[in-house]
């Protein structure tokens, strides 16, 4: 369920979107004017959040876009097993299982302190903090 929506020419880099039903990170948006009764055309270049996946689509400047909702919180490994972690949430000490995924996993060892990113449901570790 989106928080909000935007316009396409809202899409700054750094902004979180959606597009084919993935959440994505905005990398650039370049936008251009075409004639004189056309409308604004944009690029964007996003990366998904969850698999690291390049995605570019060209759409008219007035295309929405829904905005997810991605909390951002802090945990300790508690064990590590494969490609899932065993974490504590620090602030209600609930246990979770998360999937380790990117070069995050390589650095990552028994009592490190982590950011996972709940996105819409779906966690997942993004960083060793």
């Amino acid at each position: 369920m989106p928080l909000k929506l935007i316009d396409a020419t809202e899409a700054k880099p750094g902004a979180t979107i959606v597009i084919d039903n993935v959440p994505c990170i905005v990398r650039t948006n370049d936008m251009s004017k075409t004639g004189k009764h056309g409308h604004t055309k944009c690029r964007i270049e996003a990366i998904s959040i969850i698999d690291e996946k390049k995605k570019v689509l060209v759409v008219s400047g007035h295309e929405r876009f829904d905005v997810p909702l991605v909390n951002k919180n802090r945990g300790q490994i508690l064990s590590i097993s494969g490609d899932k972690a065993s974490i504590m949430d620090l602030e209600n000490y609930e246990t979770l299982e998360l999937p380790m995924v990117g070069e995050v996993k390589e650095n990552l060892k028994d009592g490190d302190q982590v950011e996972y990113w709940d996105i819409e449901g779906v966690k997942l570790i993004k960083r060793k903090i």
